[in-house]
């Protein structure tokens, strides 16, 4: 019997159908979108389309002129294309591993170089992360997702998260950070008797620190992040 063949190829990799709903993943790295309607994504990561589907650059005023000039002001900001019709969309972003959330009127911050698709459901709106600016190079910040519906984010390998409860406060790398539920809000601090094991991206010892009850989620990878321009 013949092997590794074109055939056999194709029947290992074709896409399928899982009837999974509106976010459906085809593997750990590729997000399908089963649309019928309208969907927001990153900018960049679409891949592949079927159907009948138009894609558009997010208007400078689509979302309100309180994030245009958050956008303007700081040249930080999601850069997001809307995906409308009826079809489906592939996505991905640099082969990072994708996870899909379904929010039930709950909210969560994701850091905004982690967001990969949501639906017109949710609300979105940018955080920036003043401080921690002020002490990296380059600029950070995150983005809040709150509302009932579809949320897809990415990570470098496995993510793992923490949970945080009151009296056991998490300290954690901000490279490594990847979002944290919405009833946190996370303080910076720097630590330089722990410079050798936190902030290696940056070069310094900067930590977040989480306090209260929630949860943090962290990837096995310390990114480096550049301020982004609208």
């Amino acid at each position: 019997m013949s092997r590794y063949t074109l055939h056999d190829f194709i029947n290992k990799t074709q896409q399928q159908d899982r009837g999974e709903g509106f976010f459906e993943l085809e593997s750990d790295r590729m997000l399908e979108v089963n649309l019928n309607g309208k969907v927001w994504t990153k900018m960049g990561s679409m891949i592949a389309y079927r159907g009948n589907v138009k894609f558009k650059r997010e208007g400078v005023l689509e979302h309100g002129v309180g994030k245009f000039l958050k956008k303007a002001v700081t040249g930080e900001g999601l850069s997001l294309t809307k995906a409308e019709g009826q079809g489906k969309v592939y996505l991905a972003d640099s082969g990072k591993k994708i996870s899909i959330l379904n929010l039930q009127n709950e909210s969560i911050y994701v850091n905004g170089n982690d967001v990969l698709a949501f639906e017109p459901t949710i609300n979105h709106d940018i955080k920036m992360m003043r401080k921690l600016t002020a002490m990296m190079a380059g600029g950070l910040f995150n983005v809040h997702l709150a509302g009932t519906g579809m949320v897809a984010i990415t990570t470098h390998y496995d993510p793992m998260t923490l949970i945080v409860k009151p009296g056991q406060p998490v300290s954690t790398d901000p490279n490594a950070t990847v979002a944290w539920s919405g009833s946190l809000t996370p303080q910076f601090k720097t630590d330089v008797s722990f410079k050798s094991f936190f902030g290696r991206g940056s070069g310094e010892s900067i930590q977040m620190y989480f306090e209260g009850d929630g949860f943090v989620v962290l990837q096995p990878y310390e990114e480096v992040y550049f301020q982004q321009t609208s």
